[in-house]
């Protein structure tokens, strides 16, 4: 008996260290000297290396706040829940954040799908969440093209990066016939592959081949093979690095040599682990250049206080906090409702570019992407590129 007993301590214990993945949870609770902020995000699944590394960003970012005396005098806490890359679990931490842990705004999550499910949580307590990389446009605007009041986002949409990518492919690269693989049962692989496959063509380009998977397939093979005997110059790829890593793979077994091309699911150490050569000389739509002079300061930082390379999703979190924090310095208050007023009122100087949140869509203005070549498994900058 006492052998299970402890066996049951053990496993609540693991569960509450994954649930309170930014440092506990309610340990503050109470406490007025104490602003929270929540986070959500994945810390286990395929997408773990992303949501691991923005709650550390996040994390990182509150102690150097606190450490130069915090907001407004405030002393600030991180409360952190793992969604497991799922919806339902994105709606019960916000759910939790809000009514258990008093937290006076969100970041994140990463994914539309979970920013999707959480508007109505948002609206009913009147709290202003900024999304990371949820880059579905229907996570800040509702479908009669009125804006989401408490959605915020830090990242460009899948309609602005797949036009980039379908521009920058026939403008600069000069290819005239594209394939595209791409993930059905994801709304930003489907958004994604919209617009690309609209700026593709109206610009005088072909799709010569369009076939669908659904996340978790591993066999890419007969939706390659009917693409190799199209004979494309490019094959867009826009869905994560797991997916990209295996198709990528088959599709150079199958003697595919057609240029590929992703967007910003992409960008990750384990991508250029796990695919190697097959994604040597892709072009990469992404939200910045990680060999800018200007960000190395936040790589320095978090590789000191981690170990860790800093992946895309930090940059993002690193933003979504100076946008933030710049608005409760706006309000001069702790208020959600105010804070949530001041979002699309300030301007700040993130490591993505200048965040101002449009009043009209709840996105950021005027953000150009960084399109990036891989190269010796390093992303190589290649210039700025936006479309109208």
């Amino acid at each position: 008996m006492r052998k299970k007993a402890l066996s049951l301590i053990s496993v609540i214990m693991i569960f509450t260290l994954i649930l309170t993945g930014c440092g506990g949870g309610g340990s503050s609770s109470g406490k007025s000297d104490v602003i929270k902020i929540g986070w959500i995000g994945p810390l286990t699944g395929d997408q773990a290396v992303w949501g691991t590394c923005e709650s550390n960003t996040l994390k990182m970012m509150v102690e150097e706040a606190n450490a130069n005396g915090g907001i407004l005098g405030k002393k600030l806490e991180a409360v952190c829940y793992d969604t497991k890359g799922d919806a339902s679990e994105a709606v019960n931490a916000v759910k939790r954040l809000i009514s258990q842990d008093k937290v006076v705004a969100i970041v994140g999550p990463n994914a539309s799908g979970q920013a999707l499910a959480i508007s109505a949580v948002l609206n009913q307590y009147k709290v202003p969440d900024i999304a990371t990389v949820a880059t579905n446009p229907k996570v800040t605007v509702n479908d009669d093209g009125s804006v989401k009041p408490y959605n915020f986002r830090v990242c460009f949409i899948d309609p602005y990066q797949g036009a980039v990518a379908g521009g920058y492919a026939y403008d600069k690269l000069g290819y005239k016939n594209a394939a595209i693989l791409y993930d059905v049962a994801s709304d930003y692989s489907q958004g994604f592959t919209e617009f690309f496959e609209k700026t593709f063509t109206e610009k005088g380009g072909k799709i010569v081949a369009k076939e669908g998977f659904k996340e978790g397939d591993v066999d890419f093979r007969p939706q390659l093979s009917k693409i190799k005997e199209a004979n494309p110059d490019v094959i867009l790829m826009p869905y994560y690095y797991k997916e990209v890593a295996l198709s990528s793979n088959q599709a150079r077994e199958l003697g595919i040599k057609a240029t590929l091309m992703g967007g910003d699911g992409w960008p990750s150490d384990q991508l250029m682990t796990m695919a190697g050569d097959a994604i040597e000389g892709s072009y990469v739509v992404n939200h910045l250049d990680f060999n800018d002079p200007e960000v190395k300061p936040l790589q320095d930082a978090y590789k000191a206080k981690y170990n860790l390379p800093l992946e895309l999703n930090g940059y993002m979190a690193h933003d979504a906090f100076k946008l933030l924090e710049a608005a409760i310095k706006d309000a001069n208050s702790f208020d959600p409702v105010k804070i949530t007023e001041s979002l699309s009122k300030v301007t700040v100087k993130g490591v993505t570019g200048n965040i101002k949140i449009s009043p009209d869509d709840h996105n950021p203005s005027g953000k150009e992407a960084a399109i990036v070549k891989i190269e010796n498994k390093n992303y190589v900058f290649q210039e700025k590129y936006g479309v109208k």
